[in-house]
């Protein structure tokens, strides 16, 4: 198979104020809030190579044309007053490390790659202009702004729409959402031989996280998480992504070692790029998208699980399965979460989950053998809740977390009842159950429990007086 790597792209910093954007279309509604609208967009301005221009301070100044500088993830000046109503000229210089666009209110929109420059021309009504990077997150980031006519401020009816954004109000249950599809939590078998071609399509789908909500995902392989894979100490890994979305994405491996302005760069719509890495350490490892704002990036969808097999891999056991912890921040049916909801100082999800979707494994328990060895692979993703992973009714006799282990027999004869997990830390577990009966898992924060972060293991007929 054939795969085209992208030329050098500029840097994306993982991080929540820097890095990539790029276009999204009208949004499509699964079950449609009431008063919901798009803008439509004016054709995009043909690049210009101009020089870049002084874009000044955030203060309001009478100008006779305007000219708007994007950076990652704002806009200066974000307040502009121009002497009359009119048509002005713009000029749109894009300091950032990846594609912005500046649309204004009444659909005018222009585009520029990083480093350039566009020219384009709006017209500016009495009651003045708003504008924003129409990119889902990056208005609630920062990238808003307005232009005023001198005397006046802009009205707030003529903001422009935004796509991916919340509906007022908690998110209301669809009945007519579909089920949801249940994953299987069997880990995978670790990978055949040294060398790893692996494909990871970029797909954006409307996911079931629970019952009647639905999430428009930006996805790797389709699912949420994506592909979980595992492989030997020393294999090398070569992952071929395309980008089949509307948006730019990139992808940053945590098992693997390379430059952050080497591998994780921009791959646009319709780009294709391979990431290449050894697995230089064993252990349970994420990898998440690190577009900005990378937070909303996770938040919807897009990460996963890599398990690297430490030297001598590990011993045979009964049953092996993976959990990866995530949140939900819901905006409005049909639509991708909330960025402003994730962003908060306070964390509230919507929904805590293992694998994805909410309760699932409580409405379907995991068949396990009573005085068998289950072994756990466990990762929070987060982005932003710590795990504190417990099984009840068991006491874990073997913990690898990040390197750190409690070894299975130990002479002092240590045991552990909880693992506790910050975003982006996974652990290997294993535990005995030692009768017959219902053994839920769960995060031992409580107050998440009841959000969805819930299953169960089942010993034997689940029947403990058998």
């Amino acid at each position: 198979m054939r795969h085209i790597s992208l030329r050098p792209a500029a840097i994306l910093v993982l991080g929540l104020v820097l890095a990539g954007c790029a276009s999204a279309g009208a949004p499509t509604w699964t079950y449609p809030p009431a008063g919901a609208s798009s803008a439509p967009a004016a054709a995009q301005a043909v690049a210009v190579p101009t020089m870049p221009m002084n874009m000044g301070t955030d203060a309001p100044a009478a100008v006779s044309s305007i000219a708007i500088e994007a950076f990652d993830l704002g806009f200066t000046p974000s307040t502009i007053a121009v002497p009359a109503p009119g048509t002005y000229d713009v000029s749109f210089h894009n300091t950032g490390s990846t594609l912005h666009d500046l649309t204004f209110a009444d659909g005018t929109k222009v585009s520029a790659d990083p480093g350039a420059t566009v020219n384009g021309k709006v017209t500016v009504p009495a009651g003045g202009l708003s504008f924003l990077c129409s990119i889902p997150g990056h208005a609630d980031a920062g990238m808003k702004g307005s232009v005023s006519v001198a005397g006046t401020t802009a009205t707030a009816s003529s903001a422009p729409a935004q796509s991916g954004t919340a509906a007022a109000g908690a998110p209301v249950a669809d009945p007519a959402a579909p089920p949801y599809v249940l994953r299987d939590a069997t880990a995978p078998a670790v990978l055949a031989g040294t060398v790893h071609d692996v494909d990871f399509p970029i797909i954006d789908k409307d996911i079931t996280v629970a019952e009647g909500f639905v999430v428009h995902a930006w996805t790797f392989g389709g699912t949420v998480p994506g592909p979980t894979l595992r492989v030997h100490l020393g294999d090398t890994v070569r992952i071929h992504l395309t980008n089949q979305t509307q948006m730019s994405h990139s992808i940053d491996f945590h098992a693997s070692q390379t430059a952050m302005n080497d591998q994780m760069v921009e791959i646009k719509p319709g780009d294709t790029f391979t990431y290449t890495f050894t697995a230089d350490y064993a252990g349970v490892w994420m990898y998440h998208c690190g577009t900005a704002p990378a937070l909303h990036h996770i938040a919807n969808g897009m990460f996963g699980m890599v398990i690297v097999e430490p030297k001598g891999g590990l011993p045979k056991v009964d049953q092996e399965v993976a959990f990866v912890q995530s949140e939900w921040y819901l905006g409005a049916q049909g639509q991708p979460s909330d960025y402003a909801k994730a962003n908060a100082a306070a964390p509230a999800p919507d929904f805590v989950v293992f694998n994805g979707v909410a309760n699932q494994y409580k409405d379907n328990p995991i068949q396990v053998t009573t005085k068998g060895r289950v072994r756990v692979f466990v990762l929070d993703a987060g982005p932003n809740i710590d795990s504190s992973y417990h099984v009840v009714g068991t006491i874990f006799d073997t913990v690898v977390k990040e390197g750190i282990v409690l070894a299975h027999g130990n002479a002092q004869g240590w045991g552990s009842q909880a693992v506790d997990l910050a975003p982006a830390q996974g652990a290997i577990i294993e535990f005995s159950p030692q009768e017959d009966g219902m053994y839920p898992m769960v995060t031992h924060a409580f107050n998440f429990v009841g959000r969805g972060a819930i299953g169960i293991f089942m010993a034997g007929d689940g029947d403990p007086k058998n």
